[in-house]
């Protein structure tokens, strides 16, 4: 008898609330649950990587990395490799710069902000070049090129095989709060 004049006190009360609040609620719910599991990151610092585990086989988590083996002028996300290397890299939040560890005076360039392919590119630091200078936002963990704030640094949806790891696309897409889990980025230094 309790039990139930307690529930259908709970139903009015659901009833009369604005739906702006049930929406609220809802969303607030749903961004909590976009993380689904932080990586299991093993890759030594400095390293720049998506706080979002995603499909990592090896709960790796997903790094910035060249395409390939050794230096390479295109860039994509990769497993986060245990021993670093060429997954390594950091930011330079006095010029913007996201810097590779691996190879010296490389930076990362948004080259081709129009090609959802391969925009982004390992070239020789210019901290005059607009196309390397990003911003990063602690609190919603984001990139962003300086060039275009409504833009967000974003693997893509699908990953593939890379020998014994994993690769997803890396580019610049709208920023949504549906994507975080695409686009939120830790920075350890």
């Amino acid at each position: 008898m309790v039990e139930t004049i307690v529930t259908n006190s709970i139903e009015r009360h659901m009833h009369q609330l604005p739906k702006s609040v049930l929406a609220t609620a809802v969303l607030l719910l749903a961004a909590t649950a976009a993380i689904s599991a932080p990586p299991n990151l093993r890759t030594p610092a400095p390293v720049i990587h998506l706080a979002d585990n995603l499909d990592e086989a090896d709960d790796f988590g997903w790094c910035i990395d060249t395409i390939g083996r050794g230096l390479s002028d295109r860039l994509h996300a990769h497993s986060c490799k245990p021993r670093g290397g060429d997954v390594q890299f950091r930011f330079v939040e006095t010029t913007g710069q996201i810097v590779s560890v691996a190879f010296k005076e490389k930076c990362m360039a948004n080259l081709h902000p129009e090609d959802p392919t391969e925009p982004l590119g390992l070239v020789d630091c210019d901290v005059l070049a607009s196309a390397q200078q990003f911003i990063y936002d602690p609190a919603s963990m984001t990139f962003r090129p300086s060039e275009d704030e409504t833009k967000c640094l974003s693997v893509g949806a699908d990953s593939r095989s890379a020998g014994p790891f994993m690769a997803r696309n890396l580019r610049f897409s709208e920023c949504s709060a549906a994507h975080m889990r695409f686009q939120q980025w830790i920075v350890r230094q």
